[in-house]
């Protein structure tokens, strides 16, 4: 009677085991690798951004030359396009603001929002890599409490010198 209910008592930490492993940790995991990618993406415009600007300040335009260039309006579709004044540029910088800059003044911004976003991606990372390891852990104690082996298997050898 009382090995039964030791093996109920098991069965339920089990359980209890394998809902939080699977019902927290991983979708915690998920959540964090998602808000990684999107800061990757998010690095990626600012990068293609600061080619602009600079292919833009490379060109070497005079005051009031128009900039003639071409457009994605999505799904790779281009038109082309004048830009009268290149010098200042409209800059995205959140919550659907925009605001005009300089050129160098949309170089600096740049420059400081790619160091944030790259902190927020190691913070992120890190944070994943705990989330792992937490996974990792609850995994071998789920090995544990079911007697299941956690090295793998050896293949036996002959002894070919006897």
């Amino acid at each position: 009677m009382a090995k039964e209910s030791e093996r109920k008592e098991l069965e339920k930490k089990i359980t209890r085991y394998e809902t939080h492993l699977n019902e927290v940790l991983r979708k915690d995991l998920e959540k964090c690798l998602e808000l990684r990618d999107k800061i990757y993406t998010e690095q990626a415009e600012f990068l293609a951004l600061r080619n602009s600007i600079t292919t833009i300040k490379e060109a070497g335009l005079k005051e009031n030359e128009t900039l003639h260039t071409k457009v994605d309006l999505g799904c790779n579709f281009y038109c082309q396009a004048e830009v009268e004044s290149p010098q200042r540029i409209m800059v995205a910088v959140g919550m659907g603001f925009f605001l005009e800059m300089t050129l160098d003044e949309a170089l600096q911004f740049v420059s400081r929002k790619e160091k944030e976003l790259t902190k927020q991606a190691e913070e992120l990372t890190t944070q994943s890599i705990n989330i792992k390891a937490n996974i990792k852990l609850v995994i071998c104690g789920l090995k544990e409490l079911q007697s299941i082996s956690t090295e793998p298997s050896r293949q036996q050898f002959r002894d070919v010198f006897s």
